[in-house]
């Protein structure tokens, strides 16, 4: 599969300041391979260790955390040398090891020369843990389920994933209903790379499915074993009540809904576990469309999101006939899929969470807003090809940006105050 996140491997590997690298990112959405698969192209040797898999590997790290003695212990763990800049050193599973999180500040300091990778299952849930975390000395990539770029191209439709780079409209036009054949296909597949592999490989329907619901089943595993009991009936709950919030016309998360009488204090705590463990994305509110909109955010409103559209699919027992045939994908779930699709193409893209715009008084709403050098760039998501933008054109009445975005399923088309993008050709207008 073609990776966004190979680009920016490769400008770490030649970056004279570069520090150990943590990769972080839920369960299977394809740490492991990434890093194995960038070690085989760009080094000459790769020396994977996986922590949870070998009690010796751990070991290694219950003593002194001098650079050079663990790399020897590596080294005999991996029954190979490690040459500086010509090796790429995988950690796996880091998060079940506190004190090689720890060592990773005096491989900075001490060994620049060696290029350091580590990844882990819920290393989001281990950071916010470990105190002795060496903040500033290390880089952070997060990995996300594929975009729709990186699906077409996994599919292999690289043409038409170039295409829609290109932007040419009128080419992009013939192959239309191509392109959202292909756009239901990925609202059904999603992004988790074991999906879109069985897809690709030629595995019927139900398969594919059977694969996103053995990730849910793993992800509601996690609870029951990185959580406390009580706080793992929460996640649980919260987690179930996901599809249920989202189906709602106004979409922002109501407590209340989760368990009758909730309130904030109950569940936040298990709100902020499944954003560390990268399960869910929290779309909050602003109040005033100005740089940086974070000094203008409403943290107590907001919308919650899953991290893969196909496994929101799963997990709300969406029948795959309905998503794959006709136009039923933009039209069941009052509209949460687009909307789940496009949080997870502005994240893929950006690498950040968006906001979202609604007054005190909830008589419109602008589903999402992207900062740019020129302001801010509200987002109107529509599931068809309606292009009455009420909401939309209360906002650039209120507030005149600079832009505006409405994606939905009409053509290209460029209005004196809006520009409307075909959902399946978003990705370049969120950067």
């Amino acid at each position: 599969m073609d990776r966004h996140a190979f680009s920016f491997l490769r400008a770490w590997k030649d970056d004279p300041s570069r520090k150990p690298l943590v990769l972080r990112g839920a369960r299977q959405v394809g740490k492991t391979w990434l890093l194995r698969e960038f070690g085989q192209a760009e080094y000459e040797k790769t020396v994977y260790v996986n922590c949870q898999r070998s009690p010796s590997v751990a070991a290694i790290f219950q003593g002194d955390l001098d650079p050079d003695r663990i790399l020897q212990g590596l080294e005999i763990a991996a029954r190979t040398t490690v040459e500086p800049n010509t090796t790429l050193v995988i950690i796996d599973e880091i998060q079940d090891v506190p004190p090689a999180l720890t060592s990773l500040k005096y491989f900075q300091e001490a060994r620049p020369d060696i290029h350091l990778a580590t990844a882990g299952s819920l290393l989001g849930l281990a950071l916010r843990a470990d105190a002795s975390f060496p903040v500033g000395k290390v880089n952070f990539l997060d990995l996300h389920p594929l975009s729709f770029d990186e699906f077409l191209r996994g599919v292999r439709e690289v043409q038409l994933a170039e295409l829609i780079q290109q932007q040419d409209w009128e080419l992009l036009d013939v192959f239309r209903e191509r392109l959202i054949e292909l756009l239901r296909l990925y609202m059904f597949v999603g992004g988790m790379p074991e999906a879109v592999l069985r897809h690709s490989e030629g595995a019927p329907i139900d398969a594919v499915r059977a694969v996103q619901l053995d990730i849910i089943r793993g992800y509601e595993s996690d609870f029951a074993k990185y959580a406390t009991p009580s706080e793992s009936r929460r996640i649980a709950q919260l987690w179930a009540a996901m599809p249920a919030q989202l189906a709602r016309e106004n979409k922002r998360f109501v407590f209340g809904h989760v368990r009758q009488g909730a309130r904030a204090r109950d569940f936040e705590d298990a709100i902020q576990w499944l954003i560390d463990a990268g399960l869910v994305h929290r779309v909050t509110r602003y109040t005033k469309p100005a740089n940086p909109v974070r000094t203008y955010e409403d943290r107590g409103i907001f919308k919650l999101f899953l991290h893969d559209v196909g496994l929101l699919g799963a997990l709300s027992r969406l029948d795959a006939a309905v998503l794959l045939q006709g136009v039923g994908i933009f039209e069941e779930f009052k509209g949460a899929l687009t909307e789940q699709y496009v949080l997870q193409q502005i994240v893929s893209e950006r690498d950040e969470v968006p906001m979202y715009w609604t007054p005190q008084k909830p008589t419109a709403e602008i589903d999402f807003a992207i900062e740019r050098d020129s302001g801010l760039v509200p987002i109107e998501v529509k599931a068809d090809e309606n292009l009455r933008s009420k909401s939309l054109r209360s906002y650039i009445d209120r507030f005149h940006p600079d832009a505006a975005l409405r994606f939905s399923l009409s053509n290209y088309r460029e209005q004196e105050d809006m520009t409307n993008v075909p959902l399946y050709a978003i990705g370049p207008w969120l950067r």
